[in-house]
């Protein structure tokens, strides 16, 4: 297995594009004056943005992306088998042989972590 680390600056240059072009798109949303709304639509929007900066080559965006056409809600299982844990925190892991399982998260972590500083870098810049 080739595994090979993500290159985080051009993921979260892809996932900052995207994730803007998202917020636009829902700040022309009629409706969404309730803030659960508002913060229930901004989180799938940061989740599919990750995941279509990404692309298809990775088992965890192919996931994200599957989930949101088919407009299914996540689903979270708690069990004491820590794989079975991973499984369900990682998008697409439950098909996963357990190697495989490893190198997923360990992008997924990082491209999680490219994400939340992309966010705060927005939150800082649009700050007065």
């Amino acid at each position: 297995m080739n595994i090979q680390p993500p290159n985080s600056s051009s993921i979260k240059s892809r996932f900052a594009v995207k994730f803007v072009q998202a917020m636009k798109r829902l700040s022309k949303r009629r409706g969404m004056g309730d803030r659960y709304k508002r913060y229930r639509a901004t989180r799938a929007a940061a989740r599919v943005s990750l995941a279509a900066a990404v692309g298809p080559e990775r088992a965890w965006s192919r996931a994200v992306l599957r989930r949101i056409k088919k407009r299914r809600g996540l689903i979270g299982r708690t069990t004491t088998n820590p794989r079975r844990n991973l499984r369900g925190l990682v998008p697409g892991g439950k098909g996963m042989d357990y190697c495989s399982l490893l190198s997923e998260t360990a992008h997924y972590i990082t491209c999680l972590q490219a994400q939340v500083q992309v966010m705060q870098d927005m939150l800082h810049l649009s700050s007065p």
